[in-house]
């Protein structure tokens, strides 16, 4: 079955609903993910470099969803079913997407949480299997 890729951007309340409740949602799920309109602004990218670009998009409204809290951004990335994700046009971002069905996580594979609270960038970015969940909360 094909499958897409996506990053949901998380604020660490949503972390613990995720481990408490196994799911993402409930549905509408905002998030990312390599989109026409992504690739037609990346002409030259390879699919690599899309994704790279729809997580980039996803870790900024992470940080925005903080609001004025300092806190760490966390972003899960998924795989889900192509029918689930809809194209979102009303929102910032040219990957953005609208999920339309809670995300169970048995569908979560990896969580991208900054090192430390107030990261700018990407390169401080740490990659955790979603088996490290527990980890991921501990840190958060």
């Amino acid at each position: 079955m094909t499958q897409t890729r996506i990053y949901v951007p998380l604020t660490p309340s949503d972390v613990q609903a995720l481990a408490e409740r196994r799911e993402v949602g409930p549905a509408p799920v905002a998030a990312y993910a390599v989109t026409r309109r992504l690739e037609r602004s990346l002409p030259t990218a390879d699919e690599e470099e899309w994704e790279y670009a729809a997580l980039t998009e996803a870790v900024e409204a992470a940080e925005a969803a903080q609001g004025t809290t300092v806190a760490k951004r966390v972003v899960a990335a998924a795989d889900v079913d192509p029918a689930w994700v809809e194209d979102d046009a009303t929102r910032d971002g040219l990957g953005a997407v609208t999920i339309t069905s809670p995300v169970p996580l048995r569908l979560v594979v990896s969580l991208h949480v900054d090192e430390t609270a107030g990261d700018q960038g990407m390169q401080d970015l740490l990659w955790y299997d979603v088996t490290e969940l527990d980890e991921v909360l501990r840190i958060l």
